[in-house]
């Protein structure tokens, strides 16, 4: 005789935005992707009502990407990600195929040159940093490395004696190697050895476990509180990882380098916009500089596309493209004496 099945309450379907972080995770986006993307699907939500995104169509969306750039005034690559998030959500989450979702207006990013210091800058800017900032610095000059890439580096993935760093996961999933600068050996092993010490505190307190990705926690369960896997540059705070709600050690964050960065630059006396990030563009403009050919470059860089690495040719040349102004080839030149003109500038008794 068969039995009959006990009774079971119907499990309810998870709630859209927590299926829009489950697919982030599966595809394993960073942390703050999956924040940005939540953010905008919510933001797009809220816009029309409260209504589900099922209800609307090509002509909200494109409505909610103008409202972007038109009343809220935001940039090209800000609209770019709003319709990022949106693409993932029907695609991925929703599981609807709308072509006329490829028709939307997008806006177009402005091509501006890269903010680069020059190596007397960069040697006058250095000595304003101290301490961990500037070890980050300059394996961010040294290298090459993006600072996220940096700030989570691992300490398996320094090779002292290859003098290679391996970056894992970098813009696009990719992993590359790049140089480790010789200057910076002993401060990074002073780094580790400070790391060393913060992470066997946490091992005698009963934590000491790091974040792993791809679900490496489950396959190897020990792994997570092993040295290897630690970050290189560990935040001074633990906190609760909102992935898992689990109380971890992160790395340090990125804020904490841009100020120190942006305090060095005023301090050295450039007015430059210059950014961590600008150290990246200093590094792969000195090699090209110096030498060095474009492809070598562009696999230190990371990029898929050696047009992405092009862009820093410019500082190759001398003046515009290398053209030399039609004054400074006049035969007998025009003076150097710079006259005040009489009726724009003179001062009234």
């Amino acid at each position: 005789m068969n039995s009959i099945p006990a009774y079971s309450e119907p499990v309810a379907a998870p709630r859209l935005l927590d299926q829009v972080r489950g697919k982030i995770r599966l595809k394993h986006y960073s942390l703050r992707t999956e924040q940005a993307y939540v953010d905008w699907i919510k933001r797009f939500i809220w816009h029309f009502g409260k209504r589900h995104p099922r209800e609307l169509g090509a002509a909200d969306v494109e409505a909610f990407l103008t409202h972007l750039a038109v009343a809220g005034g935001v940039a090209a690559s800000t609209q770019n990600q709003a319709k990022s998030a949106l693409l993932f959500l029907y695609r991925e989450v929703l599981g609807a195929e709308l072509p006329w979702l490829d028709n939307v207006e997008q806006a177009k990013a402005p091509r501006r040159l890269p903010v680069v210091l020059t190596r007397d800058e960069v040697q006058a800017v250095f000595p304003h940093l101290s301490g961990i900032h500037w070890l980050i610095c300059a394996l961010l000059y040294g290298s090459g490395m993006r600072l996220m890439e940096c700030l989570r580096l691992r300490v398996k993935d320094i090779e002292f004696a290859r003098g290679e760093i391996l970056v894992r996961d970098g813009k696009g999933f990719k992993d590359r190697v790049t140089m480790l600068p010789a200057i910076a050996v002993n401060p990074l092993r002073e780094q580790l050895a400070r790391a060393r010490t913060l992470h066997d505190h946490d091992l005698a307190a009963g934590g000491g476990e790091v974040f792993l990705p791809y679900a490496l926690a489950r396959k190897y369960p020990q792994a997570a509180r092993e040295w290897g896997w630690q970050h290189a540059f560990p935040s001074a705070q633990l906190s609760t990882d909102p992935r898992d709600g689990c109380v971890r050690r992160h790395h340090l964050q990125d804020q904490a380098v841009q100020r120190a960065l942006k305090g060095a630059v005023h301090a050295a006396g450039i007015v430059k916009p210059a950014t961590p990030h600008t150290l990246r563009h200093s590094f792969a403009t000195h090699l090209l500089e110096s030498g060095y050919d474009i492809r070598t470059v562009q696999e230190l860089l990371g990029h898929s596309d050696v047009s992405t690495t092009m862009i820093y040719t410019h500082v190759l040349n001398k003046g515009g493209r290398g053209v030399r102004s039609p004054l400074d080839g006049l035969a007998g030149g025009v003076g150097t004496r710079v006259r005040e003109p009489e009726a724009e500038y003179r001062v009234a008794a």
